[in-house]
């Protein structure tokens, strides 16, 4: 009898692990449909791992298998400094411009004329402390500052935060996982945040990951104005990255998005 109860608890034991949440396979090669949506594809790489998608707009889409080795932030900002790249190499190209075309005389009179504007504005500065109108409410949630006209606003609240200032027309927001940064005709946002894989909703565990990064601005070089990506998989990778560019100034498709959204959720399993 003895030895019946034991059987009878191992095979509640193997049943009970045979229903508990399973480890999905590892994407080798991802599905790129010929359409999707708005988006039509243009090329496959022949290991599978890589394929190009135009849209309408002409906006280019990469879509790609990323290993995340080192960790899924890692990557992520890899791919974003990748992005962010040919910004930074432009406005160094500007800046050298400028330069070049000063002539010696205008550079020492215009750092003549940059000093006697900085005393100028540090007295200006000075003066103008003394009549601001700082409100400040603290309450249980947290903490809400605004400094008069032309001023900083601060609001700091749990999961949000809120500078924005008006004298250098910019604004950082963070709700919950959205951060936002605005200011000088740029925009920076960044989502991410953990999600349960495809099938295991019931999974107390979030093996997943969601991820979007947005950068809209004139200093991106080579004409474009919209770079971006939209990644998901799970965090153990690889994970599947669409990287979006566009050289319309407007960029505010509906369509495109939704479609890209749907070729990383097909892929990376959230």
């Amino acid at each position: 009898m003895k030895a019946l109860y034991l059987l009878a608890a191992s095979g509640l034991a193997l049943t009970a692990a045979a229903c508990g949440p399973k480890v999905p396979a590892a994407r080798a090669a991802l599905e790129c449909p010929m359409k999707q949506g708005e988006l039509t594809r243009t090329s496959v790489s022949p290991d599978g791992k890589a394929c190009t998608y135009v849209s309408s707009g002409g906006a280019e889409v990469t879509l790609q298998l990323v290993s995340v080795q080192g960790g899924v932030d890692s990557a992520l900002s890899n791919i974003e400094t990748n992005l962010m790249a040919a910004r930074v190499k432009a406005a160094e190209a500007d800046k050298a411009a400028e330069t070049a075309e000063a002539k010696p005389d205008e550079v020492a009179k215009d750092s003549k004329a940059a000093a006697s504007a900085a005393d100028q504005a540090a007295r200006e500065a000075a003066a103008d402390t003394k009549d601001i109108d700082v409100h400040v409410e603290v309450g249980k949630s947290g903490t809400v500052v605004a400094e008069g006209d032309g001023g900083v606003t601060r609001v700091d609240l749990p999961g949000i935060h809120i500078e924005a200032d008006d004298e250098k027309d910019s604004a950082r927001v963070q709700l919950g996982p959205i951060k936002i940064d605005a200011g000088d005709d740029t925009a920076q946002i960044r989502i991410r945040r953990d999600v349960r894989l495809r099938g295991e909703q019931l999974n107390p565990e979030k093996r997943g990951m969601r991820a979007t990064f947005i950068y809209a601005g004139d200093d991106l070089g080579d004409g474009y104005h919209f770079v971006g990506y939209e990644a998901g998989g799970p965090k153990r990778g690889p994970i599947t990255v669409a990287i979006v560019k566009s050289k319309d100034e407007e960029l505010e498709d509906s369509d495109l998005h939704n479609a890209v959204k749907k070729l990383v959720r097909l892929n990376g399993g959230v």
